[in-house]
């Protein structure tokens, strides 16, 4: 039969010899087995016990209620407790990153950010999410919600809209018309990743680009001027004339 000295058991399982022989003092945890010489030792079930009470803390119970819970919980019980908690606080970080990301895109997007636009942004985000998914059918939202780059996102083709859209406002802040040099290299990329956004699907790329148009407070859609909407569906147009053109 193994046994574990208290110096053994503290090394393996990180907790420490102070700690142990807390839980031996308070009754909690007390090792359950004596050597040759009467010293004592810790079983493999009072390790199992160990891992429990272990978890349990994690989960924030003090430990007058863990060793309520010990007999009367099994360790698959108190893994799917630890399971469900690490599920929320996963949640709650993906939030966290989602929402730092967004203003990491929006200063991208948009140079500075004063607090009563980021404020704007939070409000809206909170009371218009996802809107726009109830203009679409249900095979058309699940591919959309994937495929769709998003301001929360620090995806490849989410960083490509807004390298564009960058591009979209430095045109217009210099006066240079969508029907131009510069038009035509930002219509093409446009069209490219749309194209692989959509995966060449040019009806749903025209329904979601008339959704696209509606003020962002009926779609929670992040807000883009109608000027740089309309700049861009005119480069995209210039664009395809000329590429027919060529292909004639």
């Amino acid at each position: 039969m193994s046994h574990w000295t208290t110096g053994q058991v503290s090394k393996q399982s990180n907790v420490s010899v102070r700690t142990l022989r807390y839980y031996d003092q308070i009754g909690l945890l007390t090792p359950s087995f004596k050597d040759e010489s009467g010293r004592r030792c810790y079983s493999e079930e009072d390790l199992f016990t160990l891992e429990k009470i272990t978890l349990l803390k994690s989960l924030m119970l003090p430990l007058e209620e863990i060793q309520n819970l010990l007999d009367k919980l099994s360790y698959r019980e108190i893994l799917k407790a630890h399971y469900n908690h690490l599920q929320e606080q996963l949640s709650s970080l993906q939030t966290s990153i989602s929402n730092t990301t967004s203003l990491i895109n929006m200063i991208d997007l948009e140079g500075e950010l004063s607090w009563k636009r980021i404020s704007h942004l939070v409000q809206t985000a909170k009371h218009n999410s996802k809107k726009w998914i109830e203009y679409f059918e249900d095979d058309e939202k699940n591919f959309l919600e994937q495929a769709l780059p998003s301001i929360g996102k620090g995806d490849q083709i989410t960083q490509q809209y807004i390298s564009l859209l960058r591009r979209i406002e430095w045109c217009q802040q210099h006066s240079i018309l969508p029907e131009s040099e510069a038009g035509y290299q930002i219509g093409c990329e446009l069209i490219a990743v749309s194209n692989d956004t959509f995966d060449g699907n040019e009806e749903l790329m025209n329904k979601f680009w008339e959704v696209r148009k509606m003020p962002s407070e009926t779609t929670g859609l992040y807000p883009i001027t109608d000027q740089s909407l309309e700049f861009a569906e005119r480069c995209m147009i210039y664009a395809e004339q000329l590429l027919n053109k060529e292909n004639e």
